[in-house]
């Protein structure tokens, strides 16, 4: 049994005890895990990181203004979301992920300039190599968080580098099974595919917790 099996037959046995919009944001968010596993057992990256993110979506995503692809406030969002799943984690599964399962996928995607976002401002700006400092010093962070257990900006650093790659691949800024992107979302994959059921699993685990209003809750006209 994958993730997604053993996470639905748990959801469809206690999802009468859910409160409505916690419960709504894991049955969405499961549907899209299953998907996305779907893609990656076919070796299709792409449509597997489209799919993970989106059950990503459906499980951290508030209510924002209509007609906005993006919105301003992506990242407290995600400060947010990750807050309340840290306190769900009662056995810091998600910093074991971290440190012990995925620390080889995302020590290299961490080191990697072109999921960081002042790498692509300062190409667009000429700036040419302006954007090293920053680089080295973002890393340094990183393991440094790592290294004193701070989860929560383990996480937010680790989102920031996927939410680049996610903007590459929505937006149309990179080429589907392309030789190019490769390697990021080979790592990309292999992070969100773990931490996504995790994710869901912890919701499960913590229903009394304020997951927040669904964006485009189910409502009748």
């Amino acid at each position: 049994m994958n993730r997604h099996q053993a996470l639905k037959a748990r959801q469809r046995e206690e999802r009468a005890n859910y409160p409505e919009d916690m419960g709504l944001r894991v049955h969405r968010a499961l549907s899209w895990l299953g998907r996305a596993e779907t893609e990656r057992s076919t070796g299709d990256h792409d449509g597997a990181f489209v799919f993970y993110w989106i059950a990503f979506n459906a499980a951290y995503a508030g209510e924002i203004g209509d007609g906005l692809e993006e919105s301003p406030s992506a990242r407290e969002e995600f400060r947010q979301y990750f807050a309340s799943l840290l306190l769900a984690d009662k056995k810091s599964a998600i910093y074991d992920a971290i440190w012990t399962r995925f620390s080889g996928p995302i020590r290299i995607l961490l080191d990697n300039p072109y999921v960081f976002a002042p790498f692509w401002n300062s190409n667009r700006a000429g700036d040419g190599d302006a954007w090293k400092g920053a680089f080295a010093r973002s890393v340094d962070v990183a393991h440094s968080a790592v290294e004193q257990k701070d989860t929560q900006r383990v996480l937010e650093i680790i989102f920031d580098r996927l939410y680049v790659l996610r903007n590459q691949v929505m937006h149309g800024g990179a080429t589907w099974n392309s030789s190019v992107n490769r390697d990021q979302l080979r790592d990309g994959v292999a992070i969100l595919g773990w931490l996504i059921p995790l994710f869901i699993e912890l919701m499960m685990d913590a229903p009394e917790l304020d997951w927040k209003r669904p964006y485009y809750p189910v409502v009748e006209a």
